[in-house]
């Protein structure tokens, strides 16, 4: 059985992913403190609390998370859900570590180059806030319902797909998550499609008039990759246990 200080393992994720890079919107790293040496993880998108009694039955010494907690939009309290989620890390002594935008970035492990590789694409490039956004390629091009349907059997989820489906589609924009504000400015850099998680209001008129294809493909779908790659990559590098959880989720 091999175990690891909690505390390396924190940095070594830290240096990893350049935590000290990001501008977040909540703290990167030991969000909730258990244990001081971690021999199994568990992983999932978000420390929802189906996912901390799952890593606790599974006797896991660590949650690790993309979507963990302290919000800067939250309120401040601990009472009601973060009240009973808490409470259940505490009392079972598990570890909540959480990484958002330095886990959507990495260069091989986020969530961005996951999605990209899934869906066949060559990057290019990078664009937006703390160059969140991605730019590539398909090999070949295909039509907007060819691409669709890839999405769909890569992601196992129905896309919300707008756009002429006979249209060709070749360089392709895509951030994960809710980055449909992204779709403005990838736009203007000459794609023939944008895919994200999340849609608004806003986007069907963009795409219509645009011409620009816009794919919807799911804020939890886009994102099971990353802390699904960076636990095995954690796991391979200290001879960690890993356990991921896949808590479904429509949105």
């Amino acid at each position: 059985m091999t175990l690891i200080a909690r505390f390396e393992l924190e940095n070594y994720i830290g240096q990893l992913l350049a935590v000290d890079r990001f501008r977040d919107y909540c703290p990167n790293g030991l969000q909730v403190e258990g244990r001081d040496s971690v021999r199994k993880i568990a992983t999932a998108v978000t420390a929802s609390q189906a996912a901390v009694d799952a890593a606790i039955a599974a006797e896991a010494d660590t949650l690790l998370v993309h979507h963990g907690y302290f919000w800067k939009s939250e309120a401040a309290p601990i009472r009601g859900t973060k009240k009973a989620r808490i409470a259940a890390l505490l009392a079972a002594d598990v570890n909540l570590l959480a990484y958002h935008l330095p886990l959507d970035a990495h260069a091989e492990l986020g969530n961005n180059a996951r999605l990209g590789a899934l869906l066949g694409l060559n990057a290019t490039g990078r664009f937006g806030e703390q160059d969140l956004g991605w730019l590539g390629e398909l090999a070949e091009p295909c039509t907007l319902a060819d691409f669709a349907d890839r999405t769909r059997t890569a992601l196992d989820r129905a896309p919300l797909v707008i756009g002429d489906t006979a249209r060709p589609v070749r360089r392709v924009a895509w951030c994960t998550g809710g980055a449909q504000g992204y779709f403005h400015q990838a736009v203007e850099l000459g794609i023939d499609a944008f895919v994200t998680g999340e849609a608004s209001e806003f986007v069907t008129h963009l795409a219509r008039e645009t011409g620009v294809a816009f794919i919807a493909a799911g804020h939890h779908a886009t994102e099971r990759y990353g802390v699904r790659a960076l636990g095995e990559h954690l796991a391979g590098q200290f001879g960690l246990e890993l356990i991921h959880l896949d808590i479904e989720n429509p949105v």
